[in-house]
């Protein structure tokens, strides 16, 4: 008798949840007309870095691409020259792509990044009805160039080698901003933090 009450009423049980569930206030969100923010270390669109004069911070080591576990990022670095100068050290990323048809936003690539030029910004809105157009270039993903910056490739403008940029005059820069020894050093004044969060 137990065994037949309790076979009943599994359905009712059931159906009351449903029930329940209808008159409770709705969490629907009016999307795209109204954006909700993101949290302040959302994993969203990347983007490559500069150094305050303009030279990226890839240094094409391809750590990135190592640590995906996706396989989404393609890196191919070439040399850097004196006559041709795209980063501060030896080598730069002649090419590189993010494959956001593979890209589970996961984050360790930009834990790789030696050089903190990978970072993550808040942006999230990327479909598309394009496979091609979801292959990101690194046309797309470096940041833009904010006033005091200078177009690569040019001669390194914050010291005489890589050092200086990690470790030398560019920190000491960031630290202080207005410092006299950096200013004069740049090709049109401050501009010292990186143009997006440097945070994941």
């Amino acid at each position: 008798m137990e065994t037949t009450v309790a076979s009943f009423l599994d359905p009712v049980k059931g159906f009351g949840l449903t029930f329940a569930t209808m008159f409770r206030q709705k969490t629907t969100e009016q999307y795209p007309e109204e954006v909700k923010a993101t949290a302040p270390r959302y994993h969203g669109r990347h983007v490559l870095n500069r150094h305050p004069d303009g030279l990226e911070k890839c240094i094409g080591c391809e750590l990135c691409a190592w640590a995906c576990p996706a396989d989404a990022i393609y890196v191919e670095g070439a040399d850097n020259t004196e006559d041709k100068r795209f980063s501060p050290g030896e080598r730069y990323a002649a090419i590189y792509q993010i494959n956001y048809l593979r890209c589970i936003f996961c984050g360790l690539c930009i834990e790789a990044c030696p050089t903190r030029s990978l970072t993550m910004t808040n942006e999230y809105e990327l479909a598309d009805d394009s496979r091609q157009d979801l292959i990101f270039t690194k046309d797309q993903l470096l940041a833009p160039l904010l006033p005091g910056m200078e177009q690569p490739p040019h001669p390194m403008r914050l010291g005489d080698t890589d050092t200086d940029y990690y470790v030398g005059v560019a920190n000491r820069a960031s630290a202080v901003p207005g410092n006299d020894e950096v200013e004069g050093r740049l090709a049109g004044g401050p501009g010292h933090n990186d143009p997006l969060r440097e945070e994941s």
